[in-house]
């Protein structure tokens, strides 16, 4: 794919600004991209949405982070998200050449969920830190290849969960973890919302934007029209199967994150999920129904994802709400929560402690802040991609057994699907042209 140029950037007006202040990135002091507390870790954005803005406000409010490169392939989003930091900040229309960029120390990368594995492999392989958005990934074998990448060079990751930094998910893992629940055996989880069969409406056929590079924006993922939808934000992004995974992929990252961190939860050894596309009639395609069980030593875990009825047990009902919650049933008591609440119902005398167990977990600096701090540590945050793989291969086993439309098992050992090929053959994808899957991680 043709690069751009310095020169074709000013041209097009998203050039660097005249003067840049001093940055000394920390791969050039012999650290391995550890910077000391006393250097300014350099930032840089790659998909200048509302996620990706938000993330890096939320790194640059602090004095020891300068925000040195934005990228986007719409110029009129990167225009924006580079003029607050445009006397520090170049733009960039290809990620790869804010890769190559030795002021830049780490990245956020919040591109649409089709581009996550491939652009963390490219930056873990250039030695640049990662917040990478969620999902991490769309396919098993790329969640296990970010993972060997991360690896294998070493860089400092935190993936876009921020909800796990909330107080509320440490007093629910104080409370499973305390025993008081007695043996968890079942964990219920859902997000459901009622999108109507209008779902996300349609849009007109019409060319792209004449600033947005839509073949930079497909990238690996298959060839389509333009469709303003499609491009909008997260919320209509995740009603396209290639390019979001579905809602499943969307929205469980943040709530099944809440059971495996409490349970300390492995891979599923097995996986069935069914569902469909029942109501639904947009220009969308992601299944409007889908229930998944996982299964793992001595726990089974349900998903439940509906996009056409909002009734949310004991999380509200009603009015059509988007609504999410997790349930841990235990022999002396059953725990739900969702982002902001949790409540324990005993089994009658069973429980016999009902107090809240002490408050062991410190509450989080901020999910941003974590990542920056561990930066300078040297060490792992809590939402790194050796953690959260765990989540992502889950989800999106998930699909796979969807596609297939039977149960599928996964061996922890080998990681790898067992007696499926074609299971096997879709946990893999089929990168477009010019663009690879990097095999070389999954040896």
């Amino acid at each position: 794919m043709k690069r751009v140029s310095r020169r074709q950037f000013i041209q097009a007006g998203v050039g660097a600004a005249i003067a840049f202040p001093m940055v000394v990135p920390a791969s050039a002091l012999g650290r391995g991209g550890r910077a000391a507390p006393s250097e300014r870790i350099a930032v840089g954005l790659i998909g200048a949405g509302g996620m990706g803005r938000a993330n890096l406000h939320n790194c640059a409010q602090y004095p020891d982070v300068v925000v040195t490169a934005v990228c986007d392939v719409w110029k009129l989003r990167l225009d924006a998200a580079l003029e607050p930091f445009k006397t520090t900040a170049k733009g960039y229309h290809d990620y790869r050449e804010l890769l190559e960029r030795p002021e830049v120390d780490a990245v956020i990368i919040a591109t649409p969920p089709h581009w996550h594995a491939l652009q963390a492999i490219h930056a873990a392989q250039k030695s640049k830190h990662i917040y990478l958005q969620k999902p991490m990934t769309l396919y098993p074998d790329e969640s296990l290849a970010v993972r060997n990448a991360v690896r294998r060079h070493g860089v400092i990751t935190q993936i876009g969960t921020q909800i796990h930094a909330g107080d509320n998910f440490r007093r629910v893992v104080e409370w499973v973890r305390s025993g008081k629940l007695g043996h968890i055996s079942v964990v219920r989880t859902f997000n459901v919302m009622n999108q109507g069969p209008q779902g996300i409406g349609h849009a007109p056929k019409e060319p792209p934007p004449a600033d947005l590079d839509w073949e930079m924006w497909l990238g690996p993922a298959p060839k389509r029209e333009f469709n303003r939808l499609l491009v909008a934000d997260a919320y209509h992004h995740s009603s396209f199967w290639d390019y979001s995974g579905g809602w499943t992929m969307g929205m469980g990252p943040h709530i099944i994150d809440l059971p495996v961190w409490a349970l300390d939860l492995g891979v599923p050894l097995v996986t069935h999920c069914t569902g469909g596309r029942f109501v639904l009639r947009d220009d969308g395609d992601v299944p409007d129904t889908q229930e998944v069980l996982w299964q793992y030593p001595n726990v089974t875990m349900t998903w439940m994802m509906n996009l056409c009825n909002s009734f949310g047990f004991d999380f509200g009902r009603g009015q059509p709400a988007r609504r999410l919650g997790v349930y841990f049933h235990g022999v002396n008591g059953t725990l739900f929560a969702d982002y902001g609440r949790h409540e324990v119902v005993p089994e009658g005398e069973l429980l016999k402690d009902p107090t809240p167990p002490p408050q062991s977990i410190p509450s989080s600096p901020g999910h941003e802040r974590e990542w920056l701090d561990c930066i300078k540590a040297g060490k792992q945050p809590s939402c790194s991609v050796e953690y959260h793989y765990r989540i992502d291969l889950a989800l999106t086993l998930a699909n796979v057994a969807y596609k297939v439309g039977r149960a599928i098992r996964f061996n922890p050992r080998t990681e790898r699907i067992e007696g499926d090929r074609e299971a096997q053959r879709l946990a893999r994808p089929t990168y477009r042209a010019p663009w690879r899957f990097p095999e070389e991680y999954l040896k």
